[in-house]
């Protein structure tokens, strides 16, 4: 294998790696078999593990969920494909009543060791049906892990951890990052769900991010460097468990926050961050924390108006300079 991946095949490369470790591991979804997946993400993985572990199913997110459900309960650590994460809303019974509940009502006798993962976000002009982040539905619901790697390691690594874990993980794959670049992480490369990254390190701001925004607020923070404004910046990795832990030790250097979500500002999962950070890390502030995010408005299909519903280098860059200069 090349020394370098892309986020792509780092999804497929994540699974094969852990269906090649446990015989338990299967996946299922729309065209993941020969056809490798409508966005490439499965290849391959039709032809080394063939349809006893790799199923094809009809256009039914109900079915897909209710059959994974089934499947994890009875043994099996199915790795599901819903094409988009607009699409979860058709099996939100499964994803928010269901699946998440059974361990909790159960009394731990029935696990239900699962991976919903799904094509997430915008960028690619693919319209308000499909390019929704929704990350924060996923919130809501007490009982899933959430997970959005923005590098092709933790794709490979996260999953690996998802794969493993014995509750039900939604995993995010992002739309706009499926041909960015990265090393190949060593075999064995595991991610701990809930170990955030700090990927930069400043001492005037820190701006956290997840998925996509993560490569915004990296271009933001290295624009602001030319500005002589130092910006820490920290990729959350999961949303679910939640590492308050590095937010709080970065504000301790920084006294400053934004985040940076892709998802809308109502609702969205920075209002959660921000909340924590008031209760439990108020007096590290010294300005308000600010949030850059999604416009609450469905998601148009022109790249031009696309970019001014979703935050961006310029939106950040702006909202930054206010909070270094408060």
């Amino acid at each position: 294998m090349a020394d370098v991946i892309t986020y792509r095949e780092a999804v497929a490369e994540g699974i094969a790696r852990e269906m090649r470790r446990d015989p338990a591991v299967v996946c299922l979804g729309e065209d993941i078999g020969a056809a490798g997946g409508v966005f490439k993400t499965t290849a391959g993985l039709f032809k080394e593990f063939g349809p006893e572990r790799v199923w094809d199913t009809p256009i039914s997110e109900q079915a897909i969920a209710g059959a994974a459900m089934g499947a994890a309960m009875t043994g099996l650590r199915p790795v599901a494909e819903i094409m988009f994460s607009d699409f979860l809303a058709c099996c939100w019974d499964y994803l928010a009543n269901e699946i998440p509940k059974v361990r909790y009502m159960t009394a731990g006798q029935v696990t239900v060791p699962l991976v919903v993962r799904t094509a997430n976000g915008g960028g690619l002009g693919f319209g308000a049906q499909h390019s929704q982040a929704t990350e924060n539905w996923a919130l809501t619901v007490p009982g899933l892990k959430i997970a959005a790697p923005a590098t092709p390691a933790d794709m490979i690594g996260l999953m690996a951890a998802s794969i493993r874990s014995d509750d039900p993980v939604v995993l995010f794959e992002h739309k706009a990052l499926l041909a960015v670049k990265g090393e190949v992480p060593p075999d064995g490369h595991v991610v701990e769900l809930g170990r955030a990254a700090v990927v930069r390190e400043g001492a005037d701001v820190t701006l956290v991010a997840l998925a996509s925004m993560v490569p915004v607020a990296l271009s933001a923070a290295e624009r602001l460097a030319a500005e002589g404004i130092s910006a820490e910046v920290i990729d959350l990795r999961c949303l679910v468990p939640l590492d308050m832990a590095t937010v709080l030790a970065s504000l301790r250097k920084t006294s400053r926050l934004l985040t940076v979500e892709e998802n809308p500002y109502q609702g969205g999962w920075g209002g959660t961050l921000v909340s924590i950070v008031a209760d439990e890390g108020f007096g590290l502030l010294d300005a308000p924390v600010r949030r850059v995010a999604g416009e609450c408005v469905p998601l148009p299909f022109a790249d031009a108006l696309e970019d001014e519903v979703i935050p961006t280098v310029d939106k950040v860059v702006a909202a930054v300079r206010g909070l270094a200069h408060y």
